[in-house]
């Protein structure tokens, strides 16, 4: 082999051993650690968060409403805006009774912004076809009896309302979802005499 060619194999074997020293490099890098999971937050017991939701006065949700009142009824979309003691319902959709814009308050109940007398609560009554537990409604959709008031309670294996009866009405609670670490209902059935209300919440917003 002539000299020329010895500068080419010095170069060569350079190359070789400088793709050796890489492939050592790669092969002995140490794989970074898995990552762990996060661990799941636990649950709040019943009693610490049953007077957590009864004193929540920041929330709003949206959902659907459907009502069968014997072999009548109507659909309607849900919004309800907890602002401290004052709700705002807000039906809306192919009602049949056409939408319905609700204020409670200390003040008392407006109706599509005007004052509900006595004749205003007939009319939304003989509109919706049954008198709307407003007052109540604040605390079951959360998952909770309204405060002050009797109630026969029933929980599940969650820890959670299962089944509710309060101001002559049967409340359960179908499913639940996660919000912000925690569940509150997803589903909820309520029912009183002829008159059967399901509730599907779609989406859920609590306040600080």
């Amino acid at each position: 082999m002539g000299t020329a060619s010895r500068p080419c194999i010095r170069r060569l074997g350079l190359l070789l051993l400088s793709a050796g020293a890489l492939a050592a490099c790669v092969t002995t890098r140490t794989p970074p650690a898995p990552v762990a999971p996060l661990a799941p937050m636990a649950p709040q017991p019943w009693d610490a968060r049953l007077a957590q939701l009864q004193h929540a006065t920041q929330w709003r949700l949206d959902g659907r409403a459907a009502v069968a009142i014997g072999t009548q009824g109507w659909q309607a979309s849900l919004s309800w805006n907890q602002d401290e003691d004052v709700s705002d319902a807000h039906l809306a959709g192919p009602l049949g009774v056409g939408a319905q814009v609700l204020r409670l308050s200390p003040a008392g109940l407006l109706v599509n912004g005007a004052p509900a007398d006595a004749a205003a609560l007939e009319a939304l009554q003989a509109r919706v076809g049954f008198e709307l537990p407003l007052r109540e409604l604040r605390y079951w959709l959360l998952g909770v009896p309204e405060p002050g008031a009797p109630a026969t309670l029933e929980l599940n294996g969650m820890d959670r309302a299962a089944h509710l009866e309060q101001a002559g009405w049967n409340v359960d609670f179908e499913r639940y979802m996660v919000v912000v670490g925690d569940r509150l209902p997803q589903r909820l059935v309520l029912t009183h005499a002829a008159v059967r209300v399901r509730i599907v919440i779609d989406h859920w917003e609590l306040g600080q």
